[in-house]
């Protein structure tokens, strides 16, 4: 008989979930899978004191998988906060969809990431995130009520990418409020890295702004 005997460093080092940098008391990490679609998701949901986690889901070509961990961890954390700091009765959470939205994401791939959603009975609720599109979340809402930024002929609120491009523009202006005493951006240099949904509608801001 032989015994293996790990010290506690390497324990650590390679344990995926408890040992990652981003996890702080998370509550719950849902890993899901799927043959027959090729769903490899991962649901973080950080804290639920004050109420739901809510939190986008996003779309990405990782790395590894334990670059996704790691995001989903300090996405859901980041989440708990920002609900927190704006008075909502909502917790933080996030989820993560492993692949190329672009190639590879199908109605069928969403609508069984749903039925995962759905499995947590009201826990979690999710959005769209980067890699993803109103489109994408009327799917998910077709097998599950937990689900939030449908179209608005469903009776969402649409896309929700404008909105968080205008929290952004404001955070920038208290920001230089803060530093300069005055929050107008004219004539300042700003750069913004990626023009997708949110950064092209936060150009607009900017470019308005001076």
């Amino acid at each position: 008989m032989t015994t293996d005997v790990i010290d506690a460093k390497e324990l650590k080092n390679s344990d995926p979930v408890f040992g990652q940098m981003s996890f702080d008391d998370h509550e719950q990490i849902v890993f899901c899978n799927d043959k027959d679609t090729g769903l490899k998701a991962i649901i973080g949901i950080h804290n639920t004191v004050l109420g739901p986690a809510l939190g986008g889901t996003r779309m990405w070509q990782y790395n590894s998988e334990w670059e996704a961990l790691n995001d989903v961890l300090r996405l859901s954390r980041g989440m708990t906060f920002k609900s927190a700091i704006t008075g909502l009765n909502l917790g933080g959470g996030k989820a993560v969809i492993i692949g190329d939205a672009k190639t590879q994401k199908t109605s069928e791939l969403m609508g069984r990431f749903g039925e995962f959603v759905h499995s947590l009975s009201g826990r979690y609720i999710t959005a769209e995130d980067v890699g993803m599109a109103t489109e994408d979340m009327d799917i998910v809402r077709e097998v599950t009520p937990f689900v939030t930024g449908i179209s608005e002929s469903k009776g969402g609120a649409g896309n929700p990418s404008p909105i968080t491009a205008y929290g952004v523009f404001m955070g920038m202006k208290a920001a230089a409020k803060f530093k300069y005493g005055s929050d107008i951006l004219e004539d300042k240099n700003i750069f913004v890295q990626g023009i997708g949904n949110v950064g092209e509608a936060l150009v607009e801001h900017l470019a308005n702004e001076g």
